[in-house]
């Protein structure tokens, strides 16, 4: 067996495809993998084979599109010779689905570097080849770095006893490389040996070891590090330190988004930081110093002791920009797009209100036989048992049922329907308004103006309820009359509402806004200090589907049980009353009449009914809105999905880094190669040095010796 043969057999493992299955070659490409490949392709003009040359490669897998302030995108050509197999200067098919197959390895990152260092692909890197590509790719004015150190030894030995590097051990060595980096350059630095350099000298280092990690943000404030202590050099603690929180930015964000997620006001200090990372790592993971770092370059800006996740989010995200450059960017677009906006604002509002209304006309239709049942039960008059149609909401139900059908449950639900959304709008739009205009900077607002603003709402909302009540009431008991009047015609609504005229529409107001203020009053403070107090919703922590549905359930009770007596008395005014019935002249006379005439408890007829409607209805309210979101999402906008909140945290953070396209792990890769330094992949300009793109030539020489 060749030695090829044998050093393949002992590294199948990390070979895709060479495990139990087929080799890399007979791995089938998938549609997708193979219509990506076809998209970017161009076909040789002698054999017809369609192919990926470096530029073609270079589209694959960095879309134009993307953010290359960091990155080039000309680096990304640095991975076509991990691609190109052969090394004849072009990817095929097989080829490309080699690459994604790769990259879809959960250590692709380190792998990507590992098979770019192993020239000869045995399976092993050498120490020349190592080092010949480092030297071609690194900076002119690079800082530079010992590999006779004794750090270096330790991976691949002494000069006269250098070894193979496996990819095991090529990964572990890449993983401290940085942090040997920093430390020679910090050395480098000190020309005094006091373990104190210039701050100046300090954001060179990062600067060449960090800066495609790393947020413009971080990047513009360095040499700020030496405010965290009382002198102005930089210690090599707080080089260490530095390095430390960037090595853990992950960590760190979940850390800070549970942190703030336990927060009222979504903001979190130093002393709380360290307090969860205490709870979530095994270990005191951080130091006091790393906690001092992280909350210096956060609060740049913002010299404030409470932060939030915008703070944090300058330091965490790598793609976060200057805000000049941010400025730059946006400004055009604003400038040019005034009526675009506009427009988008006024589409938006237009989409939330279509949503609204169907949700709000589907939550009402399908506790609309409650409703009616509610209506019944209310409007029954007279105390003795004999002289009642309906026993109990259940067995008012059944003879609905039985006398007028199924669809004698909803009569009347046309109005309902037709009243929902702009009752709803009204409602929330001045429930929010007021709510504004009583809170504080810090977000804060007192129960009494929760209340007054709960009130406010409900006033306002009776402009377009009293009328669609009292058309709405007249149908539901249309058919009890029906049956008990003997060639009762019966009425459509624009019956009942040009027989009424408009003060006629009006009948009750006064016993409607008795019912909606209160009710209002109750249910939206309520519902707001279940979800803080009970469920913990805060900026940054959103409330699921269940606790929502929870809370308003909740809410509506009291809200719903408590003003029974002011429907009764709404429900007795607007209903046409028949012969024989008392006629009610007013808000007074008919709450005296019902005391006198059928008790106190008369008032909480259908009370149960009202608690059993309002909480469903809600539910199915707000479950038709955040299914309509997903399946009809707003024009050029994503759905935002309702989630637990922080307690997913681990997810958020694996979201915001990325998804696995080809361009999010090559990307990653790139990252680590670059640790070596920041211009690997960078096209040379020297004619001695002909770039990465002469390599295949360059890496079958021998390497020179001193």
């Amino acid at each position: 067996m060749s030695t090829a043969a044998v050093v393949k057999e002992a590294v199948k493992e990390t070979l895709i495809g060479s495990d139990e299955h087929a080799a890399a070659d007979q791995v089938q490409p998938t549609a997708q993998t193979k219509a990506r490949f076809t998209h970017y392709a161009v076909q040789d003009s002698e054999t017809g084979e369609l192919f990926l040359g470096p530029d073609q490669f270079i589209d694959a897998v960095a879309p134009p599109h993307e953010d290359y302030h960091k990155i080039k995108r000309e680096q990304y050509s640095i991975l076509f010779s991990v691609a190109d197999r052969a090394n004849k200067g072009k990817v095929t098919l097989s080829d490309w689905t080699y690459f994604e197959n790769l990259l879809e390895k959960p250590d692709a990152e380190y792998e990507i570097a590992f098979r770019l260092f192993d020239v000869e692909r045995l399976g092993t890197v050498k120490y020349d080849d190592f080092r010949r590509l480092y030297e071609l790719n690194k900076g002119p004015n690079s800082i530079p770095f010992d590999w006779d150190c004794e750090w270096a030894k330790l991976y691949i030995g002494s000069k006269t006893k250098r070894h193979n590097l496996d990819y095991q051990q090529f990964s572990q060595m890449l993983r401290g490389l940085q942090g040997e980096r920093i430390r020679q350059a910090f050395q480098l630095f000190d020309k005094d040996g006091d373990g104190f350099i210039e701050p100046g000298d300090f954001e060179r280092i990062i600067m060449e070891t960090s800066k495609h990690k790393l947020s413009d943000h971080l990047l513009e404030n360095l040499n700020t590090l030496c405010n965290i202590s009382q002198g102005s050099k930089v210690s090599y603690a707080n080089v260490r330190a530095f390095q430390n929180i960037i090595k853990e930015m992950d960590l760190v964000e979940l850390i800070i988004r549970k942190a703030c997620g336990k927060s009222q006001d979504g903001k979190i200090t130093r002393t709380e930081f360290l307090n969860q990372a205490a709870k979530i790592t095994r270990f005191s993971l951080f130091t006091p110093m790393e906690a001092d770092i992280l909350f210096h370059f956060a609060s740049v800006g913002n010299p404030s002791g409470r932060l939030g996740l915008e703070d944090f989010a300058k330091v965490l995200d790598p793609s976060w920009r200057n805000r000049h450059e941010a400025e730059a960017r946006l400004l055009p677009q604003a400038v040019q797009t005034k009526g675009q906006q506009f427009a988008h604002r006024a589409g938006e509002s237009a989409y939330n209100f279509i949503l609204g209304s169907l949700s709000g006309a589907f939550g009402a239709f399908m506790v609309y036989p409650i409703d009616l049942v509610k209506t019944r039960m209310q409007n029954q008059r007279g105390a003795s048992p004999g002289s009642r149609l309906y026993d109990n909401s259940i067995d008012c139900f059944r003879k609905v049922i039985r006398n007028e059908g199924f669809r004698g449950l909803y009569s009347g639900v046309l109005p309902q329907l037709v009243g929902v959304a702009p009752e709803k709008a009204i409602k929330l739009t001045v429930n929010d308004l007021v709510r504004g205009a009583f809170t504080d900077k810090q977000g804060n607002i007192s129960v009494i103006h929760e209340i007054i603003a709960g009130g406010t709402a409900g006033g306002c909302q009776v402009v377009f309820t009293n009328p669609l009540e009292i058309v709405k009431i007249r149908l539901q008991v249309q058919g009890e009359v029906a049956k008990s009047v003997e060639g009762a015609p019966k009425r459509s609504a624009m019956w009942i509402v040009r027989n009424l005229g408009l003060v006629g529409l009006y009948k009750g107001a006064s016993a409607c806004l008795l019912r909606d203020v209160p009710f209002s009053a109750i249910y939206f403070p309520t519902y707001s200090h279940l979800k803080k107090d009970l469920f913990g919703e805060s900026k940054t922590k959103k409330l699921g589907v269940l606790q929502l549905l929870t809370a308003g359930a909740i809410a509506g009770m009291p809200a719903a049980y408590l003003t029974t007596p002011c429907d009764v008395i709404k429900t007795r005014l607007q209903v046409e009353a028949r012969k024989g019935d008392t006629q009610y002249t007013g808000l007074r006379h008919a709450a005296k009449t019902i005391w006198k005439e059928e008790g106190f408890r008369a008032f909480f007829k259908g009370g149960p009914a009202r608690i059993f409607r309002s909480s469903p209805q809600f539910g199915f309210t707000l479950a038709a809105y955040e299914l309509l979101q997903s399946v009809l999402p707003y024009p050029g906008q994503k759905a935002e999905k309702m989630h637990a909140g922080v307690a997913d945290a681990v997810s958020m953070v694996k979201d915001s880094v990325g998804g696995d396209s080809p361009y999010t792990r090559s990307r990653n890769a790139l990252k680590i190669l670059l640790d070596l330094d920041e211009h690997f992949g960078r096209v040379k300009l020297d004619a001695n040095a002909a770039g990465w793109k002469a390599l295949p030539t360059w890496m079958q020489t021998p390497p020179k010796t001193a």
